[in-house]
Protein backbone atom coordinates (compact mmCIF):
# COMPACT_ATOMS: atom_id res chain seq x y z
CA UNK A 1 0.00 0.00 0.00
CA UNK A 2 1.22 3.23 -0.91
CA UNK A 3 2.51 5.92 1.90
CA UNK A 4 1.30 8.96 2.16
CA UNK A 5 2.13 12.79 3.67
CA UNK A 6 -0.77 14.29 4.92
CA UNK A 7 0.39 17.80 5.23
CA UNK A 8 1.64 16.94 1.33
CA UNK A 9 -2.07 16.06 0.21
CA UNK A 10 -3.99 18.57 2.11
CA UNK A 11 -1.49 21.34 0.67
CA UNK A 12 -1.64 19.99 -3.27
CA UNK A 13 -5.39 19.34 -3.52
CA UNK A 14 -7.34 21.40 -0.46
CA UNK A 15 -9.38 18.02 -0.13
CA UNK A 16 -11.71 17.64 2.80
CA UNK A 17 -10.33 15.52 5.76
CA UNK A 18 -13.28 14.86 7.31
CA UNK A 19 -12.87 14.76 10.85
CA UNK A 20 -12.90 18.43 12.67
CA UNK A 21 -8.90 18.21 13.65
CA UNK A 22 -9.27 20.22 16.15
CA UNK A 23 -6.19 22.58 17.59
CA UNK A 24 -6.72 23.38 21.64
CA UNK A 25 -6.35 26.83 22.64
CA UNK A 26 -6.69 26.75 26.77
CA UNK A 27 -7.99 29.90 27.86
CA UNK A 28 -7.84 31.43 30.88
CA UNK A 29 -10.16 31.32 34.05
CA UNK A 30 -9.72 35.13 34.42
CA UNK A 31 -10.97 35.50 30.69
CA UNK A 32 -13.77 32.90 30.06
CA UNK A 33 -14.35 32.06 34.09
CA UNK A 34 -16.25 28.68 32.64
CA UNK A 35 -15.84 25.50 34.43
CA UNK A 36 -17.25 22.14 34.54
CA UNK A 37 -17.86 21.50 37.92
CA UNK A 38 -19.18 18.36 40.17
CA UNK A 39 -22.94 19.41 41.43
CA UNK A 40 -22.60 17.34 44.70
CA UNK A 41 -19.44 18.95 45.97
CA UNK A 42 -20.74 22.40 45.66
CA UNK A 43 -21.62 24.07 48.75
CA UNK A 44 -23.78 26.73 47.03
CA UNK A 45 -24.68 28.42 43.69
CA UNK A 46 -24.92 31.76 44.27
CA UNK A 47 -22.75 34.21 42.19
CA UNK A 48 -22.39 31.26 39.44
CA UNK A 49 -24.14 31.58 36.53
CA UNK A 50 -26.03 27.58 34.72
CA UNK A 51 -24.81 27.34 31.25
CA UNK A 52 -25.77 23.61 31.08
CA UNK A 53 -27.63 21.70 34.04
CA UNK A 54 -26.55 18.18 33.39
CA UNK A 55 -28.45 16.67 36.36
CA UNK A 56 -28.63 13.00 35.03
CA UNK A 57 -24.90 13.03 36.35
CA UNK A 58 -24.72 15.82 38.63
CA UNK A 59 -22.25 18.24 36.48
CA UNK A 60 -22.89 22.25 35.51
CA UNK A 61 -21.59 23.75 32.89
CA UNK A 62 -20.96 27.25 34.89
CA UNK A 63 -19.66 30.88 34.50
CA UNK A 64 -18.22 32.05 37.75
CA UNK A 65 -14.87 32.60 39.64
CA UNK A 66 -13.13 30.12 41.12
CA UNK A 67 -13.49 32.08 44.65
CA UNK A 68 -17.37 31.32 44.15
CA UNK A 69 -16.73 27.87 43.43
CA UNK A 70 -14.80 27.29 46.93
CA UNK A 71 -13.98 23.74 47.48
CA UNK A 72 -16.02 21.70 44.77
CA UNK A 73 -14.74 19.60 42.51
CA UNK A 74 -14.11 21.54 39.00
CA UNK A 75 -11.99 21.49 36.09
CA UNK A 76 -12.34 24.78 33.85
CA UNK A 77 -13.88 24.20 30.41
CA UNK A 78 -11.62 23.78 26.80
CA UNK A 79 -12.59 26.04 24.07
CA UNK A 80 -10.98 24.61 20.95
CA UNK A 81 -10.72 26.31 17.62
CA UNK A 82 -10.96 23.81 14.94
CA UNK A 83 -9.02 23.58 11.77
CA UNK A 84 -12.76 22.52 9.57
CA UNK A 85 -11.31 20.78 6.82
CA UNK A 86 -15.05 21.48 4.88
CA UNK A 87 -14.84 25.20 5.52
CA UNK A 88 -15.27 27.61 1.97
CA UNK A 89 -11.78 28.88 1.49
CA UNK A 90 -10.84 25.39 0.89
CA UNK A 91 -13.21 24.14 -0.92
CA UNK A 92 -14.59 26.74 -3.43
CA UNK A 93 -11.97 26.65 -6.50
CA UNK A 94 -10.38 23.08 -6.32
CA UNK A 95 -13.36 20.30 -5.72
CA UNK A 96 -15.62 19.39 -8.81
CA UNK A 97 -19.11 18.87 -7.63
CA UNK A 98 -21.49 16.20 -9.20
CA UNK A 99 -23.63 16.70 -11.85
CA UNK A 100 -27.22 18.34 -10.45
CA UNK A 101 -30.25 16.27 -10.57
CA UNK A 102 -28.36 13.23 -11.58
CA UNK A 103 -28.76 10.08 -9.33
CA UNK A 104 -25.42 9.97 -7.27
CA UNK A 105 -25.77 6.71 -6.12
CA UNK A 106 -22.80 4.95 -8.48
CA UNK A 107 -20.72 7.35 -6.79
CA UNK A 108 -21.45 6.11 -3.42
CA UNK A 109 -18.75 2.88 -3.27
CA UNK A 110 -19.36 2.49 1.03
CA UNK A 111 -23.04 2.19 0.53
CA UNK A 112 -22.28 -0.11 -2.20
CA UNK A 113 -19.75 -1.92 -0.02
CA UNK A 114 -22.50 -1.96 2.96
CA UNK A 115 -25.01 -3.57 0.76
CA UNK A 116 -27.79 -0.68 1.87
CA UNK A 117 -30.20 -1.15 -0.90
CA UNK A 118 -30.23 -4.75 -0.07
CA UNK A 119 -30.45 -4.11 3.67
CA UNK A 120 -33.21 -1.64 3.09
CA UNK A 121 -35.47 -4.39 2.00
CA UNK A 122 -35.33 -5.43 5.41
CA UNK A 123 -35.47 -1.92 6.83
CA UNK A 124 -34.87 1.47 6.56
CA UNK A 125 -34.33 2.55 9.89
CA UNK A 126 -38.12 2.70 10.97
CA UNK A 127 -38.85 3.94 14.33
CA UNK A 128 -35.46 4.97 15.60
CA UNK A 129 -33.52 8.34 16.39
CA UNK A 130 -30.19 9.67 15.98
CA UNK A 131 -28.42 12.34 17.38
CA UNK A 132 -25.60 14.08 15.28
CA UNK A 133 -23.49 16.14 17.27
CA UNK A 134 -21.49 18.55 15.31
CA UNK A 135 -21.69 21.71 12.96
CA UNK A 136 -25.55 21.71 12.33
CA UNK A 137 -27.62 20.34 9.62
CA UNK A 138 -28.87 21.87 6.53
CA UNK A 139 -32.60 20.46 7.23
CA UNK A 140 -33.57 22.08 3.31
CA UNK A 141 -31.46 20.27 1.55
CA UNK A 142 -33.52 18.11 -0.69
CA UNK A 143 -31.65 14.42 0.31
CA UNK A 144 -32.93 15.70 4.03
CA UNK A 145 -36.22 17.25 4.07
CA UNK A 146 -38.52 15.82 6.29
CA UNK A 147 -35.44 13.81 8.33
CA UNK A 148 -34.85 16.21 11.32
CA UNK A 149 -36.87 17.17 14.29
CA UNK A 150 -36.98 20.34 14.31
CA UNK A 151 -38.32 20.52 17.86
CA UNK A 152 -35.72 18.66 19.71
CA UNK A 153 -32.90 19.77 17.76
CA UNK A 154 -30.77 22.23 19.87
CA UNK A 155 -28.47 24.61 19.96
CA UNK A 156 -25.90 24.27 22.61
CA UNK A 157 -23.82 27.21 21.33
CA UNK A 158 -23.40 30.82 22.95
CA UNK A 159 -24.31 32.48 19.31
CA UNK A 160 -28.15 32.94 19.11
CA UNK A 161 -29.18 31.09 15.60
CA UNK A 162 -30.83 27.97 16.87
CA UNK A 163 -31.12 24.72 15.79
CA UNK A 164 -31.50 23.15 13.05
CA UNK A 165 -29.09 24.87 10.67
CA UNK A 166 -25.90 24.48 8.85
CA UNK A 167 -24.37 27.35 10.68
CA UNK A 168 -21.36 26.07 11.96
CA UNK A 169 -20.45 24.66 8.63
CA UNK A 170 -21.01 21.90 5.81
CA UNK A 171 -19.71 19.22 8.07
CA UNK A 172 -22.49 18.45 10.11
CA UNK A 173 -24.60 18.36 6.77
CA UNK A 174 -21.79 15.60 4.95
CA UNK A 175 -22.38 13.17 8.33
CA UNK A 176 -26.62 13.44 8.58
CA UNK A 177 -26.57 12.82 4.84
CA UNK A 178 -24.30 9.51 5.60
CA UNK A 179 -26.98 8.53 7.81
CA UNK A 180 -30.10 9.78 6.70
CA UNK A 181 -30.22 10.85 2.82
CA UNK A 182 -33.49 10.02 1.14
CA UNK A 183 -33.95 6.84 -1.12
CA UNK A 184 -36.96 7.74 -2.10
CA UNK A 185 -36.23 10.22 -5.00
CA UNK A 186 -34.36 9.60 -8.58
CA UNK A 187 -31.55 11.87 -7.81
CA UNK A 188 -29.12 12.57 -5.19
CA UNK A 189 -27.41 10.19 -2.76
CA UNK A 190 -28.69 7.88 -0.20
CA UNK A 191 -28.21 7.31 3.54
CA UNK A 192 -27.63 4.31 5.61
CA UNK A 193 -30.80 4.49 7.39
CA UNK A 194 -33.03 7.06 5.52
CA UNK A 195 -36.39 6.71 7.62
CA UNK A 196 -34.31 7.32 10.99
CA UNK A 197 -35.68 10.35 12.60
CA UNK A 198 -32.36 13.08 12.89
CA UNK A 199 -31.53 15.50 15.45
CA UNK A 200 -29.68 18.55 15.59
CA UNK A 201 -27.50 18.98 18.32
CA UNK A 202 -25.23 21.66 17.32
CA UNK A 203 -21.80 22.56 19.35
CA UNK A 204 -19.94 24.77 16.89
CA UNK A 205 -20.86 28.43 15.62
CA UNK A 206 -20.47 30.44 12.96
CA UNK A 207 -17.18 29.54 10.18
CA UNK A 208 -16.77 33.48 9.87
CA UNK A 209 -17.12 34.42 13.45
CA UNK A 210 -14.50 35.20 15.99
CA UNK A 211 -16.18 33.05 18.30
CA UNK A 212 -16.33 29.77 15.69
CA UNK A 213 -15.25 27.25 18.86
CA UNK A 214 -16.45 24.45 20.62
CA UNK A 215 -16.85 24.14 24.25
CA UNK A 216 -16.16 20.93 25.34
CA UNK A 217 -18.65 21.37 28.01
CA UNK A 218 -21.03 21.87 25.33
CA UNK A 219 -20.43 18.86 23.85
CA UNK A 220 -21.05 16.71 26.99
CA UNK A 221 -24.14 18.43 27.47
CA UNK A 222 -25.39 17.49 23.95
CA UNK A 223 -24.37 13.89 24.94
CA UNK A 224 -26.53 13.88 27.74
CA UNK A 225 -29.66 15.16 25.71
CA UNK A 226 -29.07 12.54 22.79
CA UNK A 227 -30.09 10.12 25.89
CA UNK A 228 -32.63 12.43 27.80
CA UNK A 229 -34.54 12.49 24.05
CA UNK A 230 -34.23 8.54 23.81
CA UNK A 231 -32.04 8.99 20.67
CA UNK A 232 -30.49 5.32 19.84
CA UNK A 233 -27.31 6.80 18.12
CA UNK A 234 -25.51 9.85 18.47
CA UNK A 235 -23.00 10.53 16.18
CA UNK A 236 -19.35 12.58 17.74
CA UNK A 237 -17.32 12.97 14.12
CA UNK A 238 -15.22 15.34 16.36
CA UNK A 239 -12.01 14.14 16.57
CA UNK A 240 -11.37 15.37 20.22
CA UNK A 241 -11.61 12.75 22.90
CA UNK A 242 -8.65 11.29 22.69
CA UNK A 243 -6.67 13.80 23.23
CA UNK A 244 -7.92 15.46 26.95
CA UNK A 245 -5.44 13.01 29.26
CA UNK A 246 -2.54 13.28 26.59
CA UNK A 247 -3.36 17.27 26.40
CA UNK A 248 -2.76 17.60 30.31
CA UNK A 249 -6.67 18.05 30.76
CA UNK A 250 -6.80 16.38 34.36
CA UNK A 251 -8.59 13.38 36.34
CA UNK A 252 -12.03 15.45 36.74
CA UNK A 253 -12.36 15.55 32.73
CA UNK A 254 -12.04 11.83 32.68
CA UNK A 255 -14.31 10.98 35.22
CA UNK A 256 -16.75 13.79 33.88
CA UNK A 257 -16.77 11.91 30.20
CA UNK A 258 -17.11 8.50 32.10
CA UNK A 259 -20.08 9.89 33.82
CA UNK A 260 -21.28 11.25 30.54
CA UNK A 261 -21.14 8.43 28.47
CA UNK A 262 -21.89 6.24 31.28
CA UNK A 263 -25.43 7.68 31.77
CA UNK A 264 -25.63 7.53 27.49
CA UNK A 265 -25.01 3.98 27.50
CA UNK A 266 -27.49 3.08 30.62
CA UNK A 267 -30.53 5.25 29.03
CA UNK A 268 -29.88 2.82 25.64
CA UNK A 269 -27.76 5.32 23.39
CA UNK A 270 -24.86 4.01 21.42
CA UNK A 271 -22.29 6.81 20.94
CA UNK A 272 -19.99 6.63 17.65
CA UNK A 273 -16.89 8.18 18.07
CA UNK A 274 -14.54 9.58 15.17
CA UNK A 275 -10.74 8.51 16.44
CA UNK A 276 -9.02 11.07 14.69
CA UNK A 277 -7.14 11.71 11.40
CA UNK A 278 -3.55 12.17 12.39
CA UNK A 279 -2.33 9.37 11.70
CA UNK A 280 -0.87 8.18 15.06
CA UNK A 281 -1.40 5.11 17.52
CA UNK A 282 -3.87 5.16 20.13
CA UNK A 283 -2.49 2.15 22.12
CA UNK A 284 0.41 3.89 23.93
CA UNK A 285 -1.46 4.28 27.64
CA UNK A 286 -5.08 4.24 28.74
CA UNK A 287 -4.82 7.66 30.90
CA UNK A 288 -4.90 8.78 27.28
CA UNK A 289 -7.50 6.48 25.70
CA UNK A 290 -10.74 7.90 25.02
CA UNK A 291 -13.11 7.35 28.58
CA UNK A 292 -15.87 6.42 26.13
CA UNK A 293 -14.65 3.39 25.35
CA UNK A 294 -14.75 1.75 29.11
CA UNK A 295 -18.00 3.47 29.26
CA UNK A 296 -19.46 1.43 25.62
CA UNK A 297 -18.81 3.73 22.98
CA UNK A 298 -18.05 2.87 19.88
CA UNK A 299 -14.74 4.30 18.40
CA UNK A 300 -14.28 3.77 14.50
CA UNK A 301 -11.60 4.00 12.61
CA UNK A 302 -11.25 5.11 8.34
CA UNK A 303 -10.98 2.73 5.25
CA UNK A 304 -11.29 3.51 1.69
CA UNK A 305 -10.45 2.00 -1.56
CA UNK A 306 -7.93 3.33 -3.89
CA UNK A 307 -8.87 3.15 -7.81
CA UNK A 308 -12.60 3.24 -7.27
CA UNK A 309 -14.16 4.46 -11.14
CA UNK A 310 -10.50 5.44 -12.04
CA UNK A 311 -10.91 2.79 -15.61
CA UNK A 312 -10.84 -0.50 -16.21
CA UNK A 313 -7.63 -1.28 -14.10
CA UNK A 314 -9.72 -2.46 -10.92
CA UNK A 315 -9.14 -1.37 -7.83
CA UNK A 316 -5.58 -0.61 -6.09
CA UNK A 317 -6.99 -1.00 -2.76
CA UNK A 318 -10.52 -2.43 -1.71
CA UNK A 319 -13.23 -0.23 0.42
CA UNK A 320 -11.75 -2.35 3.32
CA UNK A 321 -7.93 -0.63 3.32
CA UNK A 322 -7.14 1.59 6.24
CA UNK A 323 -6.90 5.16 5.05
CA UNK A 324 -4.10 6.68 5.38
CA UNK A 325 -4.80 9.03 7.52
CA UNK A 326 -6.46 7.28 10.16
CA UNK A 327 -5.68 6.63 13.87
CA UNK A 328 -5.29 3.52 14.74
CA UNK A 329 -4.99 0.71 18.18
CA UNK A 330 -6.22 -2.80 18.62
CA UNK A 331 -7.81 -1.92 21.85
CA UNK A 332 -8.57 1.85 21.48
CA UNK A 333 -10.78 1.22 17.33
CA UNK A 334 -13.81 -0.77 18.44
CA UNK A 335 -14.31 -1.31 14.41
CA UNK A 336 -13.58 -0.11 10.63
CA UNK A 337 -15.61 1.92 8.41
CA UNK A 338 -15.80 3.87 5.06
CA UNK A 339 -14.16 6.88 5.36
CA UNK A 340 -12.51 7.40 2.52
CA UNK A 341 -9.08 7.25 1.22
CA UNK A 342 -6.61 9.28 -1.18
CA UNK A 343 -3.68 8.49 -3.49
CA UNK A 344 -1.68 11.35 -3.65
CA UNK A 345 0.69 10.22 -6.41
CA UNK A 346 -2.88 10.39 -8.44
CA UNK A 347 -3.73 14.45 -7.89
CA UNK A 348 -3.26 16.14 -11.18
CA UNK A 349 -2.90 13.21 -13.59
CA UNK A 350 -6.41 13.13 -14.90
CA UNK A 351 -7.66 10.32 -12.68
CA UNK A 352 -10.60 10.10 -10.48
CA UNK A 353 -8.74 10.13 -7.71
CA UNK A 354 -11.67 11.79 -5.23
CA UNK A 355 -13.88 9.02 -6.44
CA UNK A 356 -12.22 7.28 -3.71
CA UNK A 357 -13.58 9.94 -1.06
CA UNK A 358 -17.20 9.76 1.26
CA UNK A 359 -19.51 11.67 -1.42
CA UNK A 360 -22.88 12.88 0.64
CA UNK A 361 -24.52 15.96 1.05
CA UNK A 362 -23.67 19.37 1.96
CA UNK A 363 -25.03 22.77 2.83
CA UNK A 364 -22.42 25.78 2.72
CA UNK A 365 -23.48 28.55 5.02
CA UNK A 366 -23.00 32.12 3.88
CA UNK A 367 -22.53 35.54 5.91
CA UNK A 368 -21.65 38.63 5.24
CA UNK A 369 -18.86 40.96 6.87
CA UNK A 370 -20.93 41.57 9.90
CA UNK A 371 -21.62 38.07 10.66
CA UNK A 372 -24.46 37.65 9.91
CA UNK A 373 -26.67 34.35 8.25
CA UNK A 374 -27.51 34.99 5.02
CA UNK A 375 -28.74 31.29 3.51
CA UNK A 376 -26.55 28.03 2.59
CA UNK A 377 -26.03 26.74 -0.45
CA UNK A 378 -27.23 23.17 -0.66
CA UNK A 379 -25.27 20.88 -3.12
CA UNK A 380 -23.20 17.34 -2.87
CA UNK A 381 -19.46 16.74 -1.68
CA UNK A 382 -16.91 14.54 -1.81
CA UNK A 383 -15.08 14.10 2.58
CA UNK A 384 -12.86 12.07 3.40
CA UNK A 385 -11.96 11.21 7.24
CA UNK A 386 -12.59 9.39 10.01
CA UNK A 387 -15.69 11.49 10.52
CA UNK A 388 -17.46 10.08 7.47
CA UNK A 389 -16.51 6.42 9.34
CA UNK A 390 -18.20 7.42 12.58
CA UNK A 391 -22.02 8.31 10.98
CA UNK A 392 -21.75 4.73 8.67
CA UNK A 393 -21.47 3.24 12.28
CA UNK A 394 -24.62 5.00 13.24
CA UNK A 395 -26.42 4.35 10.35
CA UNK A 396 -25.88 0.64 11.01
CA UNK A 397 -26.96 1.15 14.85
CA UNK A 398 -30.04 2.53 13.79
CA UNK A 399 -30.47 -0.07 11.22
CA UNK A 400 -30.15 -2.81 13.53
CA UNK A 401 -32.30 -0.73 16.23
CA UNK A 402 -35.22 -1.21 13.91
CA UNK A 403 -34.99 -4.72 12.95
CA UNK A 404 -34.69 -5.70 16.82
CA UNK A 405 -36.07 -2.78 18.50
CA UNK A 406 -35.62 -5.11 21.84
CA UNK A 407 -32.33 -4.44 21.93
CA UNK A 408 -30.21 -2.50 24.43
CA UNK A 409 -27.28 -0.23 23.80
CA UNK A 410 -25.19 -2.85 24.94
CA UNK A 411 -26.35 -5.87 22.39
CA UNK A 412 -26.41 -3.21 19.32
CA UNK A 413 -22.95 -2.63 20.09
CA UNK A 414 -22.04 -6.10 20.62
CA UNK A 415 -23.73 -7.38 17.54
CA UNK A 416 -21.62 -5.08 15.20
CA UNK A 417 -18.87 -6.36 16.66
CA UNK A 418 -19.19 -9.69 16.13
CA UNK A 419 -20.33 -9.76 13.00
CA UNK A 420 -17.18 -7.51 11.69
CA UNK A 421 -14.32 -9.30 10.58
CA UNK A 422 -10.52 -8.25 10.15
CA UNK A 423 -9.21 -8.91 6.52
CA UNK A 424 -6.16 -11.05 6.34
CA UNK A 425 -4.05 -8.99 4.87
CA UNK A 426 -4.13 -6.05 7.07
CA UNK A 427 -2.85 -5.56 10.18
CA UNK A 428 -5.68 -5.65 13.03
CA UNK A 429 -4.66 -2.68 15.01
CA UNK A 430 -6.54 -0.88 12.32
CA UNK A 431 -9.92 -2.67 12.53
CA UNK A 432 -10.37 -3.56 16.44
CA UNK A 433 -13.29 -6.32 16.35
CA UNK A 434 -12.89 -5.74 12.31
CA UNK A 435 -14.31 -3.91 9.29
CA UNK A 436 -18.21 -2.41 9.95
CA UNK A 437 -20.78 -5.02 7.83
CA UNK A 438 -23.95 -3.35 8.01
CA UNK A 439 -26.04 -6.12 6.06
CA UNK A 440 -24.90 -8.90 7.81
CA UNK A 441 -25.47 -7.32 10.98
CA UNK A 442 -29.25 -6.79 10.24
CA UNK A 443 -29.90 -10.28 9.00
CA UNK A 444 -28.57 -11.32 12.56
Amino acid sequence: MTHYNRRQFLETTGTTLGALALTSSLVGADSTQRFIVDRQSLGSERNIEVIHDLAPVDLLVVNATEDALGGAQYARDKQYSPRLPDAVSRQSARVVYPPEGEDLYKYQWDKQDQQIPATHKITRGEGTRVAVIDSGIGAGHPDLQGTVNADLSKNFTPDSLGAPGPYGGAHGTHVAGSIAASDQNDTGVIGSAPATELVDLRVFSEVNSASFSAWMGDVLAAIVYSAEIGADAANLSLGWTFRFREDGWGKFWGKSMQRTTTYANRQGTVLTHACGNWGGTLQFDKDQRDSSETAGGLTVSATGPIGFMWGDEGLEEPPYAPAYYTNYGTNAVDLAAPGGNADEDAVDTGVNWKYDLVLNTVAIPEYNEAGEYLGATYGYDWYAGTSMAAPQVAGAVSLLKSANPQMNANQLKNTLKRVAEVPEEYDKKYYGSGYLDTYAAVLQ
